[in-house]
């Protein structure tokens, strides 16, 4: 990466050309962030699955021994492991949707790449708007639906943020789960 200082434009330089440079580094930041995460996330389901069997055994084994306070106590053991087990699984598919997000960053990054790299798509309206409604109509959750259109209608990023996450704790209150 070079670059002269000079007053002269450099005609061979463009601001379009550099603008995919960068968006094709945050793809591959992404996308490689994603693939590490996997790979970490299948070596503790592996492990949490095997726990969670392990677990099972042991609380067979325990019921049948005859009942005893050393029993009692480890089939309590038994019951809080699961329980904590039970938790970490309920973390995973967090993890799943911050994944889910992940991809959906990087799918908008390329096309929007494709966009700014072909001059008849970059100064076409209406291919924006066909992108911007491929990017809504990737969303699953209300919450996404509500944060692009604040965006959209020109709120901040913090109050676009600020209004999802109202909408999301206000499905959870009214019994709802957002499902991804």
């Amino acid at each position: 990466m070079t670059y002269s200082g000079s007053a002269h434009p450099d005609l061979d330089w463009s601001q379009i050309r550099e603008t995919i440079k960068l968006l094709a580094v945050s793809v591959a930041q992404v996308e490689g962030s994603m693939k590490e995460g996997d790979e970490s996330v299948s070596v503790l389901t592996g492990s949490f699955a095997q726990m969670v069997e392990d677990m099972n055994a042991i609380q067979d084994i325990l019921m049948t021994l005859e009942p005893s306070e050393q029993r009692d106590k480890a089939l309590s053991r038994c019951i809080s492991t699961q329980s904590l087990i039970h938790s970490s699984i309920v973390a995973f598919q967090f993890y799943d949707r911050l994944q889910q997000c992940l991809q959906h960053v990087s799918i908008g990054l390329k096309g929007l790449s494709a966009i700014i790299d072909t001059p008849a798509r970059l100064y076409n309206p209406a291919e924006w708007y066909k992108f911007q409604g491929e990017i809504r109509g990737r969303y699953t959750m209300e919450s996404e639906k509500i944060m692009f259109d604040a965006i959209h209608q020109g709120k901040s990023i913090e109050e676009a943020l600020a209004l999802a996450a109202e909408a999301a704790k206000e499905y959870s209150r009214q019994g709802g789960i957002e499902l991804f």
